[in-house]
């Protein structure tokens, strides 16, 4: 049995099919049931991450745990320092009294103790709490997923014929495909080699968020205008906004993150270990997704 906390996440859409395929059982946990669609194969427990009695029971019988979730977009006492913080921190714990076999973590490229972002230093203290647990782990840290950027990006484009770049939207962000990153994790439930191992996931290319939006354009054959939220706006606000929507406000210091620190890759050298496994282009994600609008 897999247990996994954010199975109903972009990620999950990808890897539930993967698990089920590969013969496990699957049971995610997740607040609300009710909302899920069920699939054969799939168990819904009711579990809220930040309760441990609850995630102990969920947890209970898994020989795996998968950590798939994350507090970014997160509202109320939903953070990425209770979720990803505390969370991972129960997930953790109720896996060790329970006997689990495998935790695999999803974490992010780039994570550290003093990142700008709080999301990726409550990863990091995840990942540090859970190479010290005693339980075999494997770690993924993926880039940014495609899928949700086409969402934030693509959505609007498509269906308005305008959408809107944070910042100054010319800075090289390496983007990854959600689908090549489950067949990660589907890599490193099942095979035993990469316990104990943290592996970056990346996609081909590096792209400005304005080079992602034109990326759209040339594929979809669609056209419409692009405009900015200012560097320096995003800045202020993220400052101002704390007080009023703390999720707006993590976003928006994402956004300010996303457009002035580095985060490209050497696609070449951390691929070179896995040269078997999947880099989905940019362009073959956007097909996917906006099918019916690519001749």
């Amino acid at each position: 049995m897999v247990a996994i906390a954010g199975g109903t996440s972009t990620l999950g859409r990808y890897l539930l099919p993967r698990l089920l395929a590969d013969g496990h059982g699957v049971r995610v946990l997740t607040r609300n049931p009710s909302k899920v669609a069920k699939q054969p194969g799939v168990e819904l427990v009711a579990c809220d991450v930040l309760d441990f009695p609850a995630v102990q029971r969920a947890v209970a019988g898994a020989e795996v745990v998968i950590s798939a979730m994350h507090g970014l977009t997160g509202s109320g006492r939903y953070s990425p320092r209770s979720v990803d913080g505390l969370g991972n921190h129960h997930l953790i714990e109720a896996s060790r009294a329970e006997g689990v076999r495998h935790f695999v973590l999803l974490s992010g490229r780039g994570v550290t103790r003093n990142h700008t972002m709080e999301l990726f230093r409550m990863k990091f203290l995840a990942e540090q709490e859970l190479r010290a647990s005693g339980i075999p782990f494997s770690i993924i840290q993926p880039s940014a997923f495609m899928e949700t950027w086409l969402k934030i990006l693509g959505e609007p484009f498509v269906l308005t014929g305008a959408t809107r770049v944070f910042g100054r939207g010319r800075n090289p962000i390496n983007f990854v495909a959600a689908d090549d990153v489950a067949t990660f994790v589907a890599l490193a439930v099942r095979d035993s080699s990469l316990r104990s191992e943290t592996i970056e996931v990346i996609g081909p290319e590096n792209f400005g968020m304005r080079d992602f939006v034109k990326t759209i354009t040339d594929v979809t054959g669609k056209s419409g205008s692009v405009s900015a939220v200012p560097l320096s706006a995003l800045r202020v606000l993220s400052v101002l906004m704390g007080a009023v929507n703390a999720t707006l406000a993590r976003q928006m210091r994402a956004a300010v993150v996303m457009d002035t620190e580095n985060m490209a890759a050497d696609v070449a050298a951390d691929r070179r270990r896995f040269p078997e496994m999947p880099c989905t282009a940019l362009s073959e994600v956007i097909r996917r997704e906006y099918a019916t609008l690519v001749q």
